[in-house]
């Protein structure tokens, strides 16, 4: 038998003896070489995160719903593809607590926005290397309009899909998308255009830049 066959071969024969004779080290050395993977893969791929709060609402957490929202996060498209978008609801690391916080990308470099108040000025051009950021219920939501615009490279996550509650499981897609479900009637359907009157309110306040970045896209 080739030497290497054999040697993994015994390699075999040694772990079912151990996880026969000791299976609850068996279990903690299994552990040990898939718990880096794990948590590699909940780092810099995607992870799963209930959102509290009602800053975001109506498009997270609705008053109408029993339960907190569960939504899978994407790390992926931002710390590698460094995808971001005008109307991208992330995750990021607050530059006045630390704390991680979630709202909505609303303007990008070079754009030019109507802020809201408390915010001393009037307009803002967003400097090179970050966004402006607020939450969809601005009278709950500590934003950009507290502390300014935020750099890029406090974002940690993009929010992509609604996994809990099951009645309104499915991706964050923008209102009026195409491939977007359309609510019918009751509480969803009230949300919905909710919804479309907030993007449309935050999309006038913002002079998109003339000039096209390759994060935009």
């Amino acid at each position: 038998m080739n030497p290497l066959r054999k040697g993994v071969s015994s390699l075999r024969q040694s772990w079912k003896k151990v996880k026969t004779a000791y299976p609850r080290l068996a279990w903690t050395m299994s552990a040990m070489v898939w718990l880096p993977t794990g948590i590699a893969f909940n780092e810099y791929f995607y992870s799963l995160k209930f959102v509290s709060g009602r800053s975001m609402q109506p498009t997270l957490n609705p008053d109408d719903s029993a339960w907190r929202d569960v939504i899978l996060f994407d790390h992926f498209s931002i710390n590698w593809l460094q995808k971001f978008r005008r109307g991208d609801i992330v995750a990021l690391k607050s530059p006045h607590e630390g704390k991680l916080i979630v709202k909505r990308i609303v303007a990008l470099p070079g754009d030019t926005i109507k802020t809201l108040p408390p915010y001393p000025d009037a307009e803002v051009r967003v400097p090179e290397g970050h966004a402006w950021v607020e939450g969809d219920e601005p009278f709950r939501s500590e934003d950009s309009n507290y502390f300014g615009p935020v750099p890029l490279g406090l974002i940690q996550s993009k929010l992509s899909v609604i996994v809990w509650p099951p009645e309104r499981m499915g991706a964050l897609l923008p209102p009026g998308d195409p491939n977007r479900p359309k609510p019918l009637t009751g509480p969803a359907r009230r949300r919905e255009r909710d919804e479309i009157d907030r993007q449309k309110r935050r999309e006038a306040r913002v002079t998109e830049s003339p000039q096209p970045r390759s994060f935009q896209s």
